[in-house]
């Protein structure tokens, strides 16, 4: 059995250069890797990302957007002094995994792992977010929404590494919530996961309104349909709002061990009032 080479690039230039190699395989906190791999001998070439301190932190920038470097870890993240547009991602933050998963885990890792359940997807998608990859070829950008193209399936290119998640300054005003159902309260997939983030304006009425579901779909889906209803409306009117079918269309649940398809859409149509409320009060 041949066994993995490692490798610990210490630049971004330095890890793109050994992921030219169509073995590599680039490794963040590994929490996802190591675990589809127990009890077999990786393979291939591994390219250490954790020694690349310029892809990790989280600052906020000139325009009044905010960088989450790939490398920051969960626990980082929680760390951070975040404005209340982040509270959603910081919740989501604490259910991954346990405390030395989220020691070890990173923002960008969960991205390309690309499962269908990640709880840091639907908060970065309610945040508009954007992903910045680097590779042979230089530099550039895709929203999140376009990012993750099926489960476990990224449109990340060879060679090319995940280098920072974006935050425009226009998705940072106002409030946000997250919130998860799974079979137990931690260490669980979850069943069903709902981030939103909200603007009110002077006049107490939502003037921005993101909704984002995961584990209901092949890939975390923002609710347009939904949004585009809820936009302009009284704050006060969230109290009695009520969720039908046509709100949730963009989602395509699948009947598994932990769900039937009918019972993720009904528990999707019960938090999303409850989460919009919630990121209204932040």
């Amino acid at each position: 059995m041949t066994q993995a080479l490692f490798n610990r690039p210490r630049s971004i230039a330095e890890a793109i250069a050994l992921l030219a190699d169509p073995s590599a395989t680039p490794l963040a906190g590994g929490t996802d890797y190591y675990a589809a791999r127990v009890g077999r001998m990786p393979s291939g070439k591994l390219v250490d990302l954790s020694g690349i301190a310029t892809i990790r932190g989280v600052a906020q920038q000139p325009d009044g957007g905010w960088r989450i470097g790939a490398g920051t870890t969960w626990r980082d993240l929680l760390a951070a002094a975040l404005p209340p547009a982040f509270d959603g991602l910081k919740l989501a933050a604490r259910e991954v995994g346990g405390v030395q998963v989220q020691n070890c885990g990173t923002v960008g890792g969960n991205l390309c792992n690309a499962s269908p359940a990640a709880d840091g997807v639907p908060p970065l998608l309610a945040l508009d977010a954007v992903v910045e990859l680097r590779g042979p070829d230089g530099a550039r950008t895709l929203p999140l929404a376009e990012f993750i193209t099926g489960p476990r399936r990224t449109a990340r290119r060879p060679g090319e590494l995940l280098t920072a998640v974006l935050v425009p300054a226009a998705a940072v005003r106002g409030g946000s919530h997250f919130a998860k159902l799974g079979a137990r309260r931690y260490l669980l997939i979850s069943i069903v996961m709902v981030a939103a983030g909200t603007e009110v304006d002077a006049q107490g009425r939502l003037a921005r309104v993101a909704v984002a579901v995961g584990a209901c779909s092949a890939v975390a889906q923002r609710l347009r349909v939904l949004e585009r209803r809820l936009l302009g409306l009284a704050v006060i009117e969230l109290a009695g709002l009520q969720i039908d079918a046509g709100d949730l269309e963009e989602l395509d649940p699948i009947d598994d061990v932990r769900a039937t398809r009918a019972y993720r859409l009904d528990a999707a149509a019960a938090l999303v009032p409850r989460v919009l409320r919630a990121s209204v009060a932040a």
